[in-house]
């Protein structure tokens, strides 16, 4: 059996499969950069007709991390996705795993990745931040509950995968007008997404 084993050669060759599937959808700029890494994580060419970008998200997403911002995601999974190729460094910060939040979460009856968004949240942590949601419909309420309550991250990047509460928060979160955003339409979604979308801004951070 042949097949390719170089890891760049496997790379090219997918961005070159990558850019036929997108042809014709009209993409282009940093946009098509976050939606190729998004297709290419999830081999699922229908994240090019429901991501979603708010009005300076990119922008913010990459000043923030040139500024050495701190990255709060919803589960470990993501933390250890995300590239630590970032300029000037940053802190990439989940507290699903923490005792308090264990014990937070039993308590107020919520999930441990809302509560470690709480966590965050009460340590003064949230502003300024990137806060990547891959996972927690949940978490991605609770980030909005805070925003609306005057917490001011630098970027959601919400993608929650399921078919509980997934639609909805991510429909919730195309109603935020405060700050900027990058999400998508359905059910679709999930860490490797968001890490996807994460790494895309690094990247383009990085040029």
């Amino acid at each position: 059996m042949q097949f390719l084993s170089d890891p760049g050669s496997i790379e090219s060759r997918s961005f070159e499969i990558i850019e036929t599937l997108l042809s014709g959808k009209g993409l282009g700029g940093p946009e098509k950069e976050v939606i190729k890494r998004a297709v290419h994580a999830t081999a699922d060419p229908d994240f090019a007709d429901t991501i979603v970008f708010s009005s300076s998200s990119l922008s913010s997403g990459i000043s923030a991390i040139a500024s050495s911002c701190r990255i709060i995601t919803d589960v470990n999974m993501l933390r250890a996705g995300i590239s630590k190729n970032r300029p000037g460094g940053g802190d990439a910060i989940c507290f699903v795993s923490d005792e308090d939040v264990k014990e937070s979460a039993r308590e107020n009856a919520v999930t441990r990745s809302a509560a470690g968004i709480r966590k965050a949240a009460g340590l003064g942590l949230i502003d300024g931040s990137i806060v990547a949601i891959g996972n927690a419909p949940t978490a991605l309420f609770e980030v909005i509950r805070l925003v609306r309550e005057g917490a001011r991250p630098a970027l959601i990047v919400g993608v929650p995968v399921g078919f509980v509460g997934a639609a909805e928060s991510k429909e919730a979160l195309e109603g935020v007008t405060e700050v900027p955003f990058i999400t998508n339409r359905g059910v679709k979604g999930g860490t490797p997404v968001a890490a996807a979308i994460v790494n895309a801004i690094i990247k383009l951070a990085n040029k």
